[in-house]
């Protein structure tokens, strides 16, 4: 049998996708589409002196379920009223009565301080949980000071299994109670396989002073 030989200039290698990213003028209309798949905002929920924010399947025009089988948290600018208050969050499988699932998860960051004294990565052991059913730290310690607060975003996979455990991973960006940048990077599993129906965020001390969460589907 002969063997067929390829010309590689003749080769185009280029990767195309089936349709352009476009944006709508609203950022609250945000909607991409590549190869086929897009991201669709869902809803937006803003602080204002708040304990916590809520996004609970069904209500409030809010749809975590089959849907999507993965769901894109991004909370923007998050100020609390408390100094080094750490950013959390928690998933619930009874829509919300409860937020106390079991978890399994990792947590490390880089750092870096304003002076340049200081900076470097570090697995960070005292944040991270072991078939814990607390809420998990996603920022730690951000500072309050007008200017300070934190922003980044939250994965969540496939919540509406009833196979698997509900894999997530989150990175943020932290300006420190203490003046320094903080990069987190935090992934683990709710060890459940029930349907994973609310999410909920909050400081572990203190409101929520300002700031915004929006939840995007993808597709």
């Amino acid at each position: 049998m002969a063997l067929s030989k390829l010309k590689y200039n003749s080769l185009n290698v280029t990767p195309t996708a089936s349709k352009a990213i476009s944006f709508d003028s609203g950022a609250d209309d945000l909607e991409a589409t590549i190869g086929g798949g897009s991201i669709t905002f869902i809803k937006k929920l803003t602080a204002s002196s708040s304990a916590t924010l809520s996004f609970v399947d069904g209500a409030s025009d809010v749809v975590l379920d089959d849907t999507y089988k993965e769901y894109i948290f991004t909370f923007n600018n998050m100020h609390p009223a408390t100094d080094q208050a750490s950013f959390t969050f928690n998933v619930s499988i009874d829509s919300g009565s409860n937020y106390n699932v079991t978890k399994t998860t990792t947590y490390f960051q880089a750092y870096h301080s304003e002076a340049g004294t200081g900076g470097g990565t570090s697995y960070e052991a005292g944040q991270d949980l072991a078939q814990g059913t607390g809420f998990q730290k996603l920022v730690d310690a951000v500072g309050n000071d007008n200017d300070q607060c934190c922003s980044g975003y939250l994965h969540l996979f496939n919540p509406s299994s009833t196979t698997f455990v509900k894999h997530f991973m989150s990175v943020g960006s932290n300006y420190n109670g203490d003046n320094s940048n903080n990069f987190p990077y935090v992934a683990g599993y709710a060890n459940t396989t029930s349907a994973v129906d609310a999410v909920q965020f909050k400081y572990h001390s203190g409101n929520i002073d300002t700031g915004d969460i929006c939840l995007y589907g993808i597709s």
